[in-house]
């Protein structure tokens, strides 16, 4: 089976329950997510249309940049790739294993060690115990954590918390990797082997899709290109 991605007029809407001074929400929610606010006449309930009717296929062997502002729908329209979102219409076909590096830290258990953590992202992100144990030693060691894996994540710095979550999150094997921006662990130290890192994870998924602001990086890794505003795609090109 090749790996592809088939959206055909897709639409995610996010509902708002409270209809009390609705011309500050229309203000807050237009500058937050880019969507415009719509109501629901069966039911009276506004919703933000935050992606309207997109449809695009991607194919193997694409690296695709999303670009646009914020609140232009790269963000959800990753969300919705990743299955956090679920589109009130349309269709979406996805074919391949799903790596998300959308939020690396999302699911760390602060009072789990760091070794604990491992097993737990592990299981989160749908690996098998024996794939976990075969990959422990190797996340281990790229984490340069040494004997603070057996402390609690707690008593990490940030930069180590974001370490063992780098680690942990570009571990993965899959057919398409969704990155919104391209990562940074902050430590001018790890810097150069987490791009390193990065870029072998590029190289061998067979779809890339990032949302990102910067055009030479988008050039620089990139084929295609989506430019989306008030979440529509506005232009699809090759580059």
């Amino acid at each position: 089976m090749n790996t592809s991605i088939i959206a055909e007029n897709i639409s995610v809407s996010f509902p708002v329950f409270e209809n009390s001074h609705r011309s500050l929400k229309n203000t807050i929610l237009s500058a937050s997510s880019g969507g415009k606010l719509a109501t629901n006449n069966s039911k009276g309930i506004d919703s933000v249309d935050a992606l309207s009717n997109l449809s695009f296929e991607v194919i193997q062997g694409e690296k695709v940049g999303l670009f646009g502002h914020n609140g232009s729908g790269k963000t959800t329209l990753l969300r919705s790739l990743s299955g956090i979102y679920t589109p009130v219409s349309g269709n979406l076909k996805i074919n391949g294993r799903v790596a998300s590096l959308l939020d690396i830290a999302l699911g760390l258990d602060p009072d789990a060690t760091g070794y604990e953590n491992i097993y737990l992202r592990g299981v989160l992100d749908g690996r098998s115990k024996d794939t976990i144990e075969h990959q422990i030693a190797e996340i281990a060691e790229f984490s340069e954590l040494g004997e603070f894996l057996n402390l609690p994540v707690r008593t990490y710095s940030s930069g180590m918390s974001l370490r063992l979550a780098f680690a942990i999150s570009t571990s993965i094997e899959a057919d398409i990797l969704l990155m919104d921006e391209w990562l940074s662990v902050g430590d001018a130290n790890f810097t150069e082997k987490a791009e390193q890192r990065i870029e072998a994870l590029i190289g061998s998924t067979s779809i890339l899709i990032i949302a990102t602001h910067n055009e030479d990086l988008l050039k620089r890794i990139c084929n295609r290109k989506i430019h989306m505003e008030h979440g529509k795609i506005l232009s699809d090109e090759r580059l």
